[in-house]
């Protein structure tokens, strides 16, 4: 359904730093710039493309929004965790943790605030 998820940035530099270590614990590649100086990470045909915004005001979080990204084990997604809050992100909700379905999910704040989630497919039958 989906070609990419777009977010802004008041800092590309660091949401590289971020979005670069973050993928590389799901063992993705780092972000490259694309010719309008945006960063694009493309990993199993998903695309997240990190922006200043074109209008030039501030970039800011969506209030309500979460942007899932789907890792390989729940070693994936503790690994993603500690990245995020290694590399300028803050730890929100409950720590990473099963849910009732099996899937194995943990939350970050990237350091724009946008709200993410990495989640990794059952660890159990639901």
């Amino acid at each position: 359904m989906f070609t990419h998820v777009m977010i802004g940035s008041n800092d590309l530099e660091r949401s590289k730093r971020f979005y670069d270590a973050t993928f590389a614990a799901l063992g993705g590649r780092p972000g490259e710039w694309d010719a309008r100086g945006r960063l694009v990470y493309i990993h199993e045909n998903g695309r997240l493309m990190v922006t200043k915004p074109i209008d030039g005001l501030p970039a800011s979080a969506a209030n309500g929004g979460t942007i899932g990204i789907a890792a390989a084990s729940p070693d994936h997604v503790l690994a993603w965790h500690e990245a995020g809050k290694t590399h300028g992100g803050r730890a929100i909700e409950t720590p990473p943790s099963e849910r009732p379905n099996g899937a194995f999910v943990a939350y970050l704040r990237d350091p724009d605030g946008n709200k993410l989630t990495a989640r990794s497919a059952a660890t159990r039958e639901a």
